[in-house]
């Protein structure tokens, strides 16, 4: 009976062992292997971008996160300056769409300060003594026409004294992490409002948060109390998917533009930003407005497209040998920018049992500019190896 006990005991303890070795494989997550070979548009190769002949130039693609720069110098900047003016200006004095914000009203010394603009060929718009201006009209007038005296007025609203309104931009541009940017002056006729290229795209982006931003500058002229119908003096704004944003030039900067363009991604409307700094040559703002544009459009030509068709097969999931293709549960466009070098794709699995059947959700697809990752399902069952197939 002893005998017999202890040989029921080894054949218990043996038949413990040999199970607690196939644990670990009790519950083997699935394997999975992506393969975009029947995709052949995934190996485009977008043509290089129409960076400008001189001075420096940057571009970004919010929607992407795509942030690029060319001689990314510390230069003067011109009434690029005034981008600044006006963010300082709106985080003051917050202003939505039909609205008119605070007014002032016209003084002596701000029509002494216009007839000094313009006699320096500086731009700017006429005004009155006694003339009404609220907050709407200064910022049709500084973002439209470019009007120093009224980016004057704009800053008197917000400070006290002019160095006051030019430590809070300096402040915000700090806080805003323009680290290569300084202002002198709310216009940019100073030489010392400098930035750089990359700088001035990321405060574009940011001031046209602003949808009375991006009303304002989309204009291609405004009227103004006094003055009437100013024209733009940003290049080829309403034309060509052309937004604004905003233009400057002095003999030290020369011609410079930050221009946004619309393009449409996965369905949905969305804004490239430009930055050309330091143009030469004939008429400077069309020289720079054409280099933006050019730059513009070569970034949109890096936009590759792909459509994945619902039940395509993108890869294999399974354990071991038995592995089941997968592929998309619904058609969907894959939108990716080209000069990312980065693969558009990324797949996330779900934690998945010993079986997967035909049609089950394995995982996600995710893809750089859609907003929901696309569901993959099985195409047909795979199940792990039981215990007593890995005995035998």
């Amino acid at each position: 009976m002893t005998r017999f006990l202890s040989i029921l005991l080894g054949a218990v303890v043996a038949s413990a062992l040999i199970f607690s070795m196939q644990l670990p494989f009790l519950h083997e997550r699935p394997s999975i292997h992506l393969s975009l070979s029947s995709y052949g548009s995934f190996d485009y190769t977008a043509p290089p971008l129409a960076w400008p002949s001189g001075g420096s130039a940057a571009l970004d693609v919010p929607a992407l996160g795509i942030i690029r720069a060319w001689h990314n110098h510390v230069v003067p900047i011109a009434s690029l300056t005034k981008m600044m003016t006006v963010y300082v200006a709106l985080k003051r004095f917050p202003l939505g769409i039909g609205l008119t914000g605070p007014c002032v009203e016209v003084t002596n010394d701000d029509v002494l300060n216009y007839e000094a603009d313009k006699s320096e060929g500086d731009s700017s718009v006429i005004v009155t003594e006694g003339e009404q201006l609220c907050e709407i009209d200064l910022l049709n007038g500084v973002l439209v026409h470019s009007a120093a005296n009224y980016a004057d007025m704009l800053a008197a609203m917000v400070s006290p004294t002019p160095q006051a309104f030019v430590d809070r931009m300096n402040d915000t541009a700090r806080s805003l992490g323009l680290h290569n940017t300084h202002y002198a002056d709310d216009t940019g006729v100073s030489v010392h409002s400098v930035s750089t290229a990359l700088d001035q795209a990321k405060l574009a982006s940011m001031l046209m948060r602003s949808p009375l931003v991006r009303a304002i500058v989309d204009q291609t002229e405004v009227d103004l109390p006094v003055a009437g119908f100013v024209n733009t003096f940003t290049p080829l704004v309403g034309a060509n998917d052309v937004v604004g944003v905003k233009s400057g030039r002095t003999a030290e900067a020369g011609g410079c533009d930050v221009m946004a363009v619309a393009y449409r991604l996965n369905g949905r409307r969305h804004l490239v930003y430009t930055v050309v700094l330091g143009q030469q040559g004939g008429n400077v703002l069309a020289t720079a407005g054409d280099a933006a544009y050019a730059l513009a459009i070569s970034a949109e030509a890096s936009q590759a497209d792909v459509v994945l068709a619902k039940g395509a097969v993108l890869g294999t999931i399974g354990f071991g040998k038995d592995v089941a293709p997968f592929g998309l549960a619904r058609e969907s466009h894959v939108y990716w920018w080209d000069q990312h070098n980065d693969h558009p794709l990324n797949v996330r699995l779900r934690h998945l049992g010993d079986t997967i059947h035909r049609g089950e959700v394995v995982g996600w697809i995710e893809i750089h500019s859609v907003e929901k990752p696309v569901p993959l399902v099985a195409l047909r069952s795979a199940a792990a190896p039981t215990l007593w197939h890995r005995i035998l």
